[in-house]
């Protein structure tokens, strides 16, 4: 059904749009009707729009929508360029209905949500919720759970086949051992059962799992504190074999094209506004002082590949050392122009040029010297985590006060913690508000020389 309304909301908000720009819909409308909608189902689909939401936020849904809803619009326009018809349709016509239908398709969702929720306060379309497992694990679970009133979910307790005094948790009262947690669940009184052992009971979890199959109830194993604090860690499937996955970049299938295109876009549409800039900066650092006008350096980037990226040279000399030391306050090797560009962050414009090549972003973690990385690889766990994604101009770090010198251990402790928050956290909303914050504030700051 969500579907099917789906479909019928992009071609009805093509239709609605039409009818204001008096527009007939002829073949061509048509066909934008037709591609968009399989291009909306098969990325919606990607994206797991249509799976169950019953435990998911209104806002997470939305911002589903409006992400598969963005990728159309870029598909739609690049086949729009390639076959260069786009003079033949009413720009108005298609930016209503491109804006039309993501609010319509969210107001649908904020509707079928309201009307669940009024069911569900009657007592109807509700589960009832039973852990198996006391400890850390069920308590984040009951949290986890409580904040999410709209899912209709009734906890009803903590079962443990431990005794009170083992379990050694004076807030969590048991309801009762598993065969009590059985029988409820065979005479249809638990609906669903999260298993919230530890993963070494493994025996234990087998036998429980084997006895709840004699049930109707559905069986959820919660991972571990373990397993909570991998590193993006997330169930994918090898073949048919379910496994954990660690370790791994956030960019990967349409996340990875969502990513570029954003890149591509913003880089290049920044580089037509500024081009007369970089010119003129370009003149400055040449009669400033003798030397190339752009500094490359040797950095590591995206799978810890060595990449050059470009900088207006700032310094009166331009070394790649493998002893190369950060610039500080009164650095005699600034130039008087170069210490301006680097206060103004003028200096790092040329890597949106980098962008364009491929080898960085316009958001990611900054890039550093290869003879830092190496240093502070071995001082901090988890650095090389940075280098499962291309190194940004901007990046969370950045804005949130660790921008520029490191002279200390624990500053850089501290901004590669935001980076692989960054990394951890990733999605288009997080990328632009990295942005929007490093054009208000980002271009300066107090430990930038």
């Amino acid at each position: 059904m969500f579907r099917a309304l789906d479909v019928l909301i992009i071609a009805f908000g093509m239709y609605l749009a039409a009818r204001i720009y008096a527009v007939e819909l002829d073949s061509p409308y048509l066909l934008i009707i037709t591609l968009s909608a399989l291009i909306f189902l098969f990325v919606a689909e990607a994206r797991g729009l249509y799976q169950s939401w019953r435990v998911g936020s209104l806002f997470s849904e939305c911002a589903c929508v409006l992400v598969v809803w963005a990728v159309v619009v870029i598909c739609l326009l690049a086949l729009g360029f390639v076959s260069g018809a786009t003079a033949d349709f009413s720009r108005g016509l298609l930016v209503l209905w491109g804006l039309l239908v993501p609010v319509v398709m969210c107001l649908k969702r904020i509707f079928v949500r309201q009307l669940l929720r009024l069911a569900r306060v009657h007592g109807r379309n509700t589960r009832t919720v039973a852990f198996a497992g006391s400890g850390g694990v069920s308590l984040r679970m009951k949290a986890h759970l409580a904040e999410m009133p709209w899912a209709g979910l009734h906890m009803l307790g903590t079962f443990d086949d431990r005794l009170d005094d083992r379990v050694g948790l004076s807030d969590e009262i048991l309801m009762g051992d598993f065969p009590h947690l059985i029988e409820m669940a065979r005479s249809g009184a638990v609906d669903i059962v999260y298993i919230t052992l530890p993963m070494q009971a493994e025996l234990r979890i087998i036998n429980l799992i084997e006895q709840l199959a004699d049930t109707t109830a559905a069986v959820y194993l919660v991972p571990d504190l373990f397993v909570f604090s991998l590193y993006r860690a997330r169930w994918v499937t090898v073949g048919s074999m379910p496994v954990i996955s660690t370790l791994e970049s956030p960019f990967y299938g349409i996340e990875s094209w969502l990513k570029r295109a954003e890149d591509v876009l913003i880089a290049g549409f920044i580089l037509t506004l500024i081009w007369p800039l970089l010119l003129l900066i370009a003149v400055g650092v040449k009669f400033s002082s003798d030397g190339p006008v752009i500094f490359r350096q040797r950095r590591y980037g995206l799978k810890g590949e060595v990449v050059e990226v470009w900088k207006f040279r700032s310094l009166k000399v331009s070394d790649d050392e493998s002893q190369i030391r950060q610039v500080c306050k009164g650095d005699l090797r600034l130039t008087g122009f170069g210490a301006f560009l680097r206060r103004t962050s003028l200096d790092e414009l040329p890597q949106f040029i980098n962008v364009l090549q491929g080898t960085m972003s316009i958001v990611g973690p900054r890039p550093h010297a290869v003879a830092h990385n190496e240093q502070y690889r071995k001082l901090i766990r988890g650095y090389m985590l940075r280098h499962k994604v291309k190194p940004g101009i901007t990046g969370l770090a950045q804005v949130s006060g660790f921008r520029g010198e490191t002279d200390t251990l624990d500053k850089m402790q501290k901004r590669v913690e935001y980076d692989l928050e960054y990394i951890q956290t990733w999605s288009l909303w997080l990328d632009i508000k990295i942005i929007l914050k490093t054009v208000l504030v980002g271009f300066v700051g107090k430990n930038v020389y």
